[in-house]
């Protein structure tokens, strides 16, 4: 076990997807508290382009084994290891000591995968065993590695945070990983859901799993105006806020009084002079939301399993075309998530 060896995509000598290279990486001897996960397949986050590209932290040490996401099987465990046993299938947990609730500061500047820990775009990783979460049977390898950021930001937001509750209308914009999960999750709770893209495809897609109401914010982009038409000039309880500055103001606009905007994300910018008056006339709550820990991770992983969930995987890539597969998720091209298969 000494020689072991995987292959990792290794970041190194400066950002950018053309640094980016397939190396071979010895495999640590394992500790007693540690599992050994042959990764099977692994998924991506606009994070992980951020971080490659060097804009997520400037300041992050390389080289870095990039991405957060995966999912594998158990092939060895620890002296001491009792959560698992070898065979069992399993994810890793985006911030490896991030249990209950409530993160300590260090759960999410040290401990996280993808920086500025080394993340699962390898053959091979070893994490603590309180560091993982058992696969739900009914998920493909493939299916389970969209969950650890994606799905659970979306549980965090709808759930842990805000405890949706049926006939909540929800608001999702756009749809990339965790808005789609957020449109999968607020049906199966039984809200109403206003799905937003700039693509008529996507949103004939977005229908498909249910949502109630589209709206083409390329067609009309005063689209929190079409949000209160639908809602009776009510306005949204809730909105999966992924655009950051550039859509927040219209997201106020948006939501109801004493509702809840779930920042999750940065895609259209993240400074913009905005007018916070209407936030506190109309008791509105911005909530931050960066993913969540194992305990949630578990009861998202029930929910899933209880209603079988699947997630909307929009295409595959092979290991080895983990650059390809940056690029197109910076083209903003997919609806839901992007999968690389390990072999």
């Amino acid at each position: 076990m000494a020689n072991l060896v995987c292959r990792a995509h290794v970041l190194e000598n400066g950002f950018g997807v053309e640094n980016l290279h397939l190396r071979e990486r010895a495999v640590p001897e394992l500790d007693p508290y540690s599992i050994r996960i042959a990764i099977k397949a692994v998924s991506l986050n606009f994070r992980d382009y951020l971080m490659v590209s060097g804009q997520y932290n400037p300041k992050q040490k390389l080289p870095l084994i990039p991405l957060s996401d995966g999912a594998g099987e158990v092939i060895a465990v620890g002296s001491s290891v009792t959560r698992f046993q070898v065979g069992d299938r399993v994810m890793p947990t985006f911030s490896q000591s991030w249990i209950g609730k409530r993160p300590k500061s260090d759960d999410l500047r040290k401990s996280t995968l993808g920086g500025p820990l080394d993340g699962t775009a390898r053959t091979i990783m070893q994490v603590p065993e309180w560091a993982a979460v058992a696969i739900p049977d009914h998920l493909s390898y493939a299916e389970a590695a969209t969950l650890p950021c994606a799905a659970l930001t979306a549980w965090s937001a709808l759930v842990v945070m805000n405890q949706v509750k049926p006939g909540d209308v929800v608001v999702v914009l756009g749809t990339g990983g965790v808005s789609i999960f957020a449109l999968q999750f607020a049906k199966m709770l039984g809200c109403t859901v206003i799905a937003t893209s700039s693509s008529h495809d996507k949103l004939k897609k977005a229908a498909e799993l249910g949502a109630d109401y589209l709206i083409n914010y390329r067609e009309k982009p005063e689209w929190a105006k079409e949000v209160r038409k639908i809602t009776h000039m009510q306005g949204a309880d809730h909105i999966i806020e992924v655009g950051g500055a550039g859509t927040l103001e219209q997201s106020i606009r948006a939501v109801r009084m004493d509702g809840v905007i779930s920042l999750i994300g940065i895609l259209a910018g993240s400074s913009k002079e905005i007018n916070l008056l209407p936030i506190l006339m109309q008791n509105v709550r911005v909530q931050g939301i960066l993913v969540g820990g194992r305990e949630a991770f578990e009861d998202m992983c029930r929910a899933i399993a209880a209603h079988k969930l699947k997630p909307a995987i929009d295409r595959f890539f092979d290991f080895a075309e983990l650059p390809e597969a940056i690029q197109y998720l910076k083209s903003g091209s997919h609806f839901g998530k992007i999968v690389l298969n390990v072999s």
